[in-house]
């Protein structure tokens, strides 16, 4: 693989540290987590000197990039269209391949034997889902008959909740894949993702063919995920609506041609 850029820059959000930048070495930045994130905790995802390239072109679409995702922190990522914010969700969630660099999660290298584990584990919802044929309910049984889901069984009075909740009567489950808008498509691969549980939520606009009013449903339905899970979720959202970002996320990044820029807290 080829070398990592030198003194890549560190994003380590979730725990608040950053590097002094003076020799004196990293110092501590007080974070609105530190009540449930103690500082021994591992970060839940952490990208080392990652890279990503166009396999036709070589273009480098995301540069050497640090970066750790932990417990409780909900990131929104913002930027113009083409900066690499996909890239930089599919890279984490491992679904190309990297030209250098490296996932841990939890604090150890994903390898060959874990990446089933662990992409059932750190789950990216795209802006365009790709779905099966057949009904609402298949493409949301379509999960459990993958091997990693292989103990856990489909609960469709769970399914239908989360239909409620998203706006949609029981009815939406047996309405045809086929016939579902583009809003409705991107709500079956929302409701499809959060009945499994995942620890981290990646999502690439998953609002942006919605309404306002499903939007806003769809906001507090990943509201729900993330408290369920006492703390011990994260998520990062990208979106281009400045005001999106500023519910959805504690703290915003920006990306710029395939590098990140600054962090910054929101303050609601």
């Amino acid at each position: 693989m080829a070398a990592a850029q030198a003194d890549p820059i560190v994003y380590h959000v979730a725990a608040a540290w950053r590097s002094g930048g003076t020799g004196a070495g990293p110092h501590r930045i007080s974070s609105p987590l530190d009540e449930f994130s103690p500082m021994s905790a591992l970060p839940l995802v952490q990208a080392f000197g990652i890279v990503r390239r166009d396999a036709r072109t070589a273009e480098t679409l995301l540069f050497s990039t640090d970066f750790a995702l932990a417990a409780g922190e909900r990131i929104a990522v913002t930027g113009p269209s083409g900066a690499g914010k996909s890239v930089l969700l599919r890279a984490l969630a491992l679904l190309d391949p990297l030209e250098a660099g490296r996932i841990c999660w939890h604090g150890r290298d994903v390898d060959r034997q874990t990446i089933p584990r662990y992409r059932s584990s750190i789950a990216y919802v795209k802006q365009r889902p790709a779905l099966v044929d057949g009904t609402v309910e298949d493409n949301l049984r379509y999960p459990y008959l993958l091997g990693v889901y292989r103990d856990r069984r489909f609960d469709r009075a769970r399914a239908a909740y989360l239909a409620k909740r998203a706006g949609r009567t029981v009815g939406f489950l047996d309405k045809r894949a086929s016939e579902l808008s583009g809003g409705e498509a991107q709500l079956t691969a929302l409701i499809r993702v959060l009945q499994l549980d995942p620890e981290v939520l990646l999502l690439d606009e998953p609002t942006a063919s919605l309404d306002p009013q499903t939007t806003q449903a769809v906001e507090a339905l990943v509201d729900d995920w993330f408290w369920a899970g006492e703390h011990a979720r994260a998520s990062m959202w990208v979106s281009h609506d400045p005001a999106q970002a500023g519910r959805v996320g504690t703290r915003r990044l920006t990306m710029h041609v395939g590098r990140l820029n600054a962090c910054e807290e929101i303050h609601r």
